[in-house]
């Protein structure tokens, strides 16, 4: 309205309309508060809101939305009204459409359109529509030591990874493979939305278990280390306490980069095998990128992280 001040002279007087518009965006203000909420209990681990719980906790809000726009809930202060717009009655179609779209993911189903804005699937405990069979999950090589942190955290599509940098280097050297460094976080929006449309297409994730050690390091965990392994950054100064800080401290020192997801491709002597990857969702381009970083390991090409 700034921009545009006619828009508000054409706009009708303040009345029902204007109510009716408060409390939708308040139930979306309900959806959204679970939202952020449920990024802080991830980052925390409270384990307060799993994934079904969140799932029916938005499939009550959004039917009550669509009840309310049918008439069917009046808030004081409003009139009833005998009949309900056209506007009103495809606004609720439209909601409870949503609500028939999020029932199956009680069940297990990816829902794939809002992987971004639900919790990651491993915080789901039923799982009748589970789309990872047993014969699919990776297993580490016996080798390799078992990861560090796997208590707290864990890898999309049933795959086995590592959350400590140099365990994971150890393990790739250990079985003559690249690494693949998944730079990433609790709140990461688009990080869930990479793994819900990229990773789980079964070409990528046939070559992340078969052709690479996965290494997930979130910048936003908390999880304090112990007190011999904090150091001050070189960067900033400042003393790097948590696990978060440390990965944030590592990707900007050696990639000169902070945003996530943020994908990359290194050889046993810490060199990078191909240019870093964003948050992309062509498949191809992935599996291609994929392929790359496996032949340039293959060819013990040498291109040394940016200092």
């Amino acid at each position: 309205f700034a921009i545009f001040p006619g828009w508000l002279s054409s706009l009708p007087k303040s009345g029902g309309w204007l109510n009716t518009v408060k409390v939708v965006l308040g139930f979306l203000e309900l959806a959204l508060a679970l939202k952020f909420l449920s990024m802080v209990d991830q980052v925390y681990h409270w384990n307060l809101l799993d994934r079904e719980i969140y799932l029916a906790l938005w499939i009550v809000i959004f039917t009550l939305l669509g009840f309310y726009l049918l008439g069917k809930i009046i808030f004081p202060h409003e009139q009833k009204s005998e009949s309900t717009s056209v506007s009103r009655l495809l606004t609720a179609v439209m909601v409870f459409s949503f609500v028939v779209y999020l029932i199956p993911g009680l069940f297990g189903a990816p829902l794939k359109a809002m992987a971004g804005y639900l919790p990651p699937m491993s915080t789901q405990d039923f799982k009748l529509l589970d789309p990872q069979s047993p014969s699919e999950t990776s297993r580490l090589a016996k080798g390799c030591k078992k990861p560090k942190y796997d208590d707290l955290l864990e890898l999309p599509h049933g795959l086995k990874g590592y959350f400590d940098y140099e365990q994971a280097l150890a393990c790739a050297k250990k079985e003559n493979k690249p690494l693949f460094i998944d730079f990433t976080g609790h709140g990461c929006v688009n990080c869930r939305e990479m793994e819900a449309v990229v990773w789980s297409d079964p070409e990528v994730l046939k070559r992340l278990r078969e052709d690479y050690i996965v290494v997930a390091m979130y910048v936003d965990e908390k999880t304090e280390l112990p007190r011999e392994d904090w150091y001050t950054s070189i960067y900033d100064e400042k003393v790097k306490k948590t696990m978060g800080q440390q990965n944030m401290d590592f990707m900007i020192q050696k990639l000169n980069a902070n945003a996530q997801p943020y994908y990359t491709l290194v050889g046993a002597n810490e060199e990078l095998l191909s240019p870093p990857r964003a948050y992309d969702l062509d498949v191809q381009g992935f599996i291609d990128f994929l392929d790359a970083g496996l032949a340039s390991y293959n060819e013990n090409r040498d291109l040394p992280f940016k200092k």
